[in-house]
């Protein structure tokens, strides 16, 4: 019964955290990873509480205990954040990260991996479909015209990272289909994933894509043997043919986006490792100064999520990463691993490679020993999985999103839990007291809890403000999520624009306490003190 209930909460949780999104636009991006992230958190505890409630025994091998020490010092590195705020909302999406990981490989160790990997396929489709809609002219207050065409995440190159690492999913759901319908709906699938990809212009999922083709070319020729009769062999050449199809479709067929050169998809495949320019320029001076801060904290970091807090202190100021009111233009770094070095330290980053480089070879051996030729192609998966996570996050945020992190840690967990099914696995187990065993589990709930609980009052406070057209919204918005700095700060100016520094100074103070080098929320409080 738990196995069927944590299945059931992975394939509807994977799906509708790629729809989740808000249509108050004043709060660009978060009106997308807000809802995404409380979709994600409540996943994860209800998926820890069914974990803990059928724990006798503490199993563990390489990979648990990798995770384990990236999540515990990744929580140790959020004490000493300047922003707590900052530091639990990022931590917690790391948190459950791994607890869905956790949940996808416990029900692939008792055979039932093939509903989550048939639901990753379906989420990656529909995350596509939604961006090709947009870019096909349909209008929606869910939709950001930024960086369209973002679908439901408000940002292509984020529908791209989806696309790029729910495709492996997609193509052995295609070429494992129990019926002919199946595998013409994951051609259809292929084509869609293919023409949000060329529309996208994401360069990081072009590169992963090669990257994935290239490195898996060996393992799947290697594979053949475990083919059933004709049917992968003839099905992937047609997943192949509708994916060109849907990408010279992309390319021909007009849109709604305006792009500003005449060969735009041209353009962007000349630049895919062009570093001296344009944004390959950019990011290697903020990859540099991120390193400045890691080296500066090297045991820690700065804190999770708290790279937009100390960015300014190690950037000049011509970093184009520095927007024109002081602050970093995204609340990120332009990469997964520079992100977590600069913020957790280099333990844990270490810890996370380790762990994907423990699942990526232990993908590609010992085949013989898997009872199902299906199982066999899904180990491609989990390794084409990983190489597709390992070059866009290299390039953008992908674990440290909700969305892409529930897509990419049930994969991982479906995929990797296959061995343990066929026998091939072994574990180690740790025999303590029910009181001591209780005690991790019972940790992570609370964290789980607490970013729930967080995710929840941002969409209330965001629901709240609205429009953002009354004072009385913003201040309703402060009181539910006072971690806010964007609030914060807004109230404090309608405040301080009318003169009642009174009631400004509080909010102006509560905003430098999260952001202590903002210009804006520091010139407030100072008018005001």
């Amino acid at each position: 019964m738990a196995d069927r209930i944590i299945r059931i909460l992975l394939q509807a949780g994977i799906i509708l955290v790629m729809i989740a999104a808000l249509p108050y636009k004043v709060f660009e991006l978060d009106r997308y990873f807000v809802p995404k992230e409380l979709v994600l958190n409540l996943a994860a505890v209800l998926i820890a509480v069914m974990l803990l409630a059928r724990l006798r025994t503490l199993s563990f091998d390489l990979v648990d205990g990798l995770l384990a020490l990236f999540l515990l010092w990744s929580a140790a590195s959020a004490l000493f954040a300047t922003n707590y705020w900052l530091a639990q909302r990022s931590l917690g999406v790391s948190v459950s990260g791994v607890v869905i990981f956790w949940g996808a490989r416990s029900v692939a160790e008792r055979g039932k991996y093939r509903p989550i990997l048939v639901a990753a396929a379906i989420a990656a489709v529909c995350a596509a479909a939604l961006a090709l809609a947009q870019a096909y002219g349909l209008e929606m207050e869910y939709f950001s015209a930024n960086r369209a065409p973002g679908g439901t995440f408000g940002n292509r190159n984020f529908v791209a990272h989806i696309a790029v690492i729910g495709l492996p999913s997609l193509v052995w759901c295609t070429v494992t289909a129990r019926r002919p319908f199946g595998a013409l709906l994951g051609s259809l699938g292929a084509a869609v994933l293919a023409a949000a990809l060329v529309l996208s212009r994401s360069r990081a999922a072009w590169l992963a894509v090669a990257a994935a083709l290239i490195i898996l070319l060996v393992p799947m020729l290697a594979s053949r043997s475990y083919w059933r009769g004709g049917n992968v062999g003839g099905r992937f050449a047609r997943l192949t043919l509708a994916s060109v199809i849907g990408a010279m479709a992309a390319i021909v067929l007009p849109n709604t986006l305006n792009w500003n050169s005449e060969s735009p998809y041209l353009d962007s495949a000349r630049a895919v490792v062009d570093y001296k320019k344009g944004s390959g320029r950019g990011r290697v001076a903020q990859y540099r100064n991120s390193l400045s801060m890691a080296v500066a904290n090297p045991v820690f970091g700065v804190g999770p999520g708290n790279w937009p807090v100390e960015y300014v202190r190690f950037a000049p100021s011509e970093d184009r990463s520095i927007a024109d009111d002081g602050m970093t233009a995204n609340p990120w770094p332009s990469s997964d691993w520079v992100a977590f070095i600069s913020e957790r330290g280099f333990v844990p980053t270490l810890a996370l490679l380790s762990a994907f480089t423990v699942l990526f070879f232990g993908a590609l051996r010992r085949w013989s020993e898997l009872k199902d030729p299906d199982a066999v192609l899904a180990q491609c998966v989990l390794a084409g999985t990983i190489v597709a996570t390992m070059v866009v996050s290299a390039f953008d945020v992908v674990l440290l999103l909700a969305a892409p992190a529930f897509l990419v840690w049930s994969v991982l967990g479906a995929t990797s839990g296959i061995r343990a099914a066929s026998g091939a696995q072994r574990r180690r187990e740790l025999r303590v007291s029910r009181k001591v065993l209780s005690l991790a589990p019972v940790g992570i709930i609370i964290v789980l809890l607490a970013s729930a609980l967080r995710s929840a009052t941002q969409t209330m406070a965001m629901s709240m403000v609205g429009r953002g057209g009354m004072t009385a919204g913003w201040v309703t918005g402060a009181m539910w999520d006072p971690g806010s700095y964007r609030i914060n700060l807004r109230v404090a100016e309608l405040y301080s624009r009318r003169g009642r520094c009174s009631f400004a100074r509080g909010y102006a103070r509560r905003a430098v306490a999260l952001f202590p080098l903002a210009p804006e929320a520091r010139r407030i409080r100072q008018s005001c003190e």
